[in-house]
């Protein structure tokens, strides 16, 4: 697996959200590598004054990569099942090869939805989360716990739960979970065909 790493945080008007959950996973992760001493983000980041950006921060133990893009949100209304039983990504690897092989197996569907030994886990770009009428519930064993996902577990707005592939319909509602698009429902009605 590459030792290339990636943050991406949002930018609007030139403010950037959420940064210091995305401090702390960019300082795990240097940790992780043997680092002492990690950069402060604020200070390497300088997005465009006008419009809505996705910061791209791209770094290993020894280089780090700026970038800004306009972002477009994708629009998801239909989630492909796709089950693979040895997929890692605790880290947020640039290398995403093999989430981009399942990705491509999508279909007709608008993103996928990775199921990892009966349970779910996340889309190709976002956590996610669900509705049962009372609270939101997260998969316990995400493949990245990301940072959006850290915030409103921190809020109590989402909690941890194994969610088995065969409860997905008794869910109300789904929500996708990302830096770009905070909290998205994307299903207010289970019977909507959302999976495929």
């Amino acid at each position: 697996m590459s030792k290339t790493f990636l943050e991406t945080i949002k930018s609007q008007d030139g403010r950037l959200f959420h940064l210091a959950y995305h401090q702390k996973r960019f300082k795990r992760t240097l940790f992780a590598l043997g680092c002492t001493t990690v950069a402060q983000l604020h200070s390497l980041l300088n997005p465009p004054q006008k419009g809505l950006y996705r910061c791209r921060v791209l770094y290993s133990k020894n280089t780090l990569e700026v970038s800004y893009h306009p972002y477009v949100k994708r629009s998801v209304h239909s989630l492909k099942l796709i089950y693979d039983d040895t997929i890692e990504y605790a880290l947020k690897y640039a290398n995403r090869e093999k989430i981009n092989a399942h990705f491509s197996q999508k279909e007709q569907a608008d993103d996928i939805l990775i199921i990892k030994n009966h349970l779910v886990t996340d889309t190709s770009i976002a956590n996610i989360a669900f509705f049962d009428g009372e609270k939101w519930f997260t998969p316990k064993k995400p493949l990245l716990k990301g940072t959006t996902r850290a915030r409103l577990l921190d809020l109590h707005q989402i909690y941890e739960k194994d969610i088995a592939v065969d409860t997905l319909k008794k869910y109300k509602k789904v929500a996708l979970l990302n830096a770009m698009i905070d909290f998205d429902i994307i299903s207010e009605d289970k019977h909507k065909g959302l999976y495929c």
